[in-house]
């Protein structure tokens, strides 16, 4: 785990998590366990944005859906500044439930369709008792005018299917907002989206945590995007947190890092052409699932016999760290320049 940003405390935590779920193999009726989180330790502090990044299979959605408890871990525990939110009552859980909420993928879905978006709304608004009755409208109407959905009164009446996926994403981001939470976790909020909506959104969630200082956990394949939004980048692979730290993109350490980077399309076909990169071969999900050594070192072009036990994950640089057994080694990084010889292209 890297330290606190600027001081800040953690407000959600997780130790030692594990979600196992039991599933068929593939062409057969034979089940396995498939382990979707598989030992995460991770801090979120408050008023940064951690983006957790990896390929699909990763992880980290069923990592979001337990930062949000919509299922529970298999061992582990996720906390709740200091308390396991499983052993939250009362008060405690009404005030878990405001203070983290979620933006998902497709907005369209997380709306309720037959609701226009003034009820939407209003149903959060008083259902958690954040004003009366009679100032309710004002208050759904701030709240779209803050998301960029003026002037609000064209979109009050509005149901989900007459808003387009862009006015649908901002609904959703309102919703969230009108609780006042200090976390949002966005589950590839972007994914869904033309790529000029996307620019939108994404500006829409820099001003919103520019001006409300809420925290924010950033889920996406999008490396662009969250290297421009994130303080912090959590590199996932089958279920483990590989590396994670600011500059997580910007000066891999980790090979697998280095791989989903190099994979990256790169407008310039000359500069596509003459860069270096690593290129993964197999197939994540058809790689052994054992518990045991390093998960990538089925895939990892620099895998050694040493790889056979599980690293840690250790700092190489302050705030940066990275469970390899040779992130940190400078002789290793002679015997595999293709990884440090260079700066990695900016990202964009």
């Amino acid at each position: 785990m890297s330290g606190p940003p600027g001081g800040c405390r953690a407000i959600l935590s997780v130790r030692g998590l594990h979600l196992t779920f039991t599933s068929r193999a593939q062409g057969g009726w034979r089940r396995r366990q498939v382990r979707a989180v598989d030992g995460v330790d991770l801090d979120v502090y408050e008023g940064e944005t951690l983006a957790i990044v990896g390929e699909s299979g990763s992880g980290k959605s069923s990592l979001a859906r337990l930062f949000l408890g919509l299922v529970g871990p298999t061992a582990g525990s996720v906390l709740y500044r200091g308390q396991p939110i499983q052993s939250l009552r009362g008060a405690e859980r009404r005030a878990w439930r405001r203070k983290v909420q979620a933006v998902f993928q497709d907005p369209a879905s997380s709306l309720n369709p037959r609701m226009r978006v003034e009820t939407t709304l209003a149903h959060v608004i008083l259902e958690h008792e954040l004003a009366d009755k009679n100032a309710v409208r004002g208050v759904v109407a701030a709240g779209l005018n803050a998301v960029g959905l003026t002037p609000a009164e064209e979109y009050m009446p509005r149901y989900p299917h007459q808003l387009s996926g862009g006015q649908q994403q901002r609904v959703a981001i309102a919703r969230a907002m009108a609780l006042k939470p200090r976390l949002i976790i966005a589950d590839e909020p972007l994914s869904s989206l033309d790529v000029s909506v996307q620019t939108q959104i994404l500006d829409l969630m820099t001003a919103l945590k520019r001006d409300t200082g809420i925290g924010l956990v950033m889920i996406s394949h999008d490396l662009a995007a969250v290297q421009s939004l994130a303080d912090r980048i959590a590199v996932m692979y089958r279920g483990r947190i590989v590396e994670i730290g600011a500059d997580a993109l910007r000066r891999p350490r980790h090979p697998y890092t280095q791989a989903l980077v190099d994979a990256r399309l790169i407008a310039n076909p000359r500069v596509a052409r003459a860069r270096r990169r690593i290129v993964l071969s197999g197939d994540a999900a058809l790689a052994p699932a054992d518990a045991s050594g390093c998960c990538f070192r089925h895939r990892c072009p620099r895998a050694q016999p040493a790889c056979e036990a599980a690293p840690a994950l250790l700092s190489v640089e302050p705030g940066h760290l990275v469970a390899c057994h040779f992130a940190g080694d400078d002789d290793d990084k002679a015997a595999a320049p293709a990884l440090y010889d260079r700066e990695p292209e900016k990202l964009g």
